[in-house]
């Protein structure tokens, strides 16, 4: 994984960790044990599939980049739709609070969307590839209408 990569899965995944962490604390002051090992596991589900959905997109954006919005579309969708599956399998399960588990997965995915919205906002994304401008050695020639 590039450093660059790297470096934006660790600005999106410490903030949704933090976050789970105080759902973890929350869980735990409201429905014991359960609760916080519910608050846990929906916190791991979330990092696993956004984390797992962040990968998949930056390769598509690096081997098709034509297809990158339609595939950050599609992937959100299918994250999303994962989730509540999760959540349907394990809503009767007497081996942690579902509730608490639920909480924590929504609240975790959004801080996950949060981080990721700053992060890429703050990401210094070339427009132009420098490379194909100075491996010419010319000046690029002017378009548009002429005055």
């Amino acid at each position: 994984m590039p450093s660059k990569d790297a470096r934006t899965l660790v600005h999106i995944a410490v903030p949704t960790a933090a976050v789970g962490a105080i759902a973890v604390v929350i869980s735990a002051a409201v429905a014991g044990g359960k609760g916080a090992l519910g608050a846990v596991v929906g916190t791991l589900v979330a990092i696993f599939f956004m984390g797992l959905g962040l990968l998949v997109l930056e390769r598509t954006a690096k081997s098709l980049p034509h297809l990158f919005q339609m595939m950050g579309l599609m992937l959100y969708a299918v994250q999303l739709l994962l989730m509540v599956i999760f959540m349907a399998l394990f809503k009767d399960t007497t081996l942690f609070n579902p509730k608490a588990f639920a909480i924590s997965l929504v609240v975790s995915t959004l801080a996950w969307i949060a981080s990721q919205t700053r992060a890429h906002m703050k990401a210094k994304i070339l427009y132009v590839d420098p490379d194909s401008v100075s491996q010419k050695g010319e000046k690029p020639e002017k378009t548009g209408s002429k005055p």
